[in-house]
């Protein structure tokens, strides 16, 4: 397809295609012409992952050093992903430190599930950073917690990598990081809903829909 296809199928303005092209985030069409380019399906998939990303509020060096991994490195697929994952948000204060900190909080929690502890990972920091919070609050989080924690986020992990495409590398990196940065926050919305729901069972009188005192009928009454 030519550039006037690309931007139509997927919206993005043709002054930002050409400068994602300038900046290497996306990948240089075939030459047809001295002026000319053809494109193709990898063209569109780009693009979405960039907008999408972009939504995220990741800023441009984050975004250049996803494409990166996903155009190949000599790095393992493994550490390709780490990388990638490390990519997104949110960071730790000393990101840029030479050498990793120990985190004496996430190290325990990880210990006790019997999980990789790694303080290179983003995700260790990340941890630390919010069991620390935990503390200040004056809460802890409590071995029946990690343990039920545990062992349903490692249900879902293991569901996500099941799911990852393995047709190429950078299709496996690419689906990684479209699913931590989108499937987070619906993760994030499904538990809130799961306690209201509970909530709702165990601390308020049960109403039948459609019942005069019903708070939804309540509330469809005021609309």
């Amino acid at each position: 397809m030519r550039i006037s296809e690309l931007v139509a199928r997927t919206g993005v303005p043709l002054a930002t295609v050409k400068y994602y092209l300038r900046e290497g985030l996306l990948m240089p069409g075939e030459a047809t012409s001295a002026t000319q380019a053809r494109y193709d399906e990898r063209h569109v998939r780009r693009l979405a992952l960039i907008r999408a990303l972009a939504a995220q509020g990741l800023p441009l060096p984050r975004i250049r050093e996803i494409v990166r991994l996903l155009d190949g490195t000599d790095e393992s697929l493994f550490v390709a992903l780490g990388r990638a994952i490390a990519a997104l948000p949110p960071y730790p204060p000393d990101d840029d430190a030479p050498e990793p900190r120990d985190c004496p909080r996430a190290r325990r929690v990880l210990e006790r599930l019997g999980q990789l502890y790694d303080p290179r990972f983003a995700a260790v920091a990340q941890l630390e950073r919010a069991l620390a919070a935990l503390e200040s609050a004056g809460l802890a989080m409590s071995d029946e917690r990690i343990d039920v924690y545990g062992r349903h986020v490692l249900g879902i992990a293991e569901l996500d990598l099941d799911l990852l495409p393995t047709r190429s590398r950078d299709a496996t990196v690419e689906a990684a990081v479209l699913g931590t940065a989108l499937y987070e926050p619906v993760l994030t919305a499904m538990r809130r809903l799961a306690h209201q729901h509970l909530a709702a069972r165990r601390f308020t009188e049960f109403f039948p829909p459609g019942s005069l005192d019903s708070p939804v009928a309540d509330s469809q009454e005021q609309q």
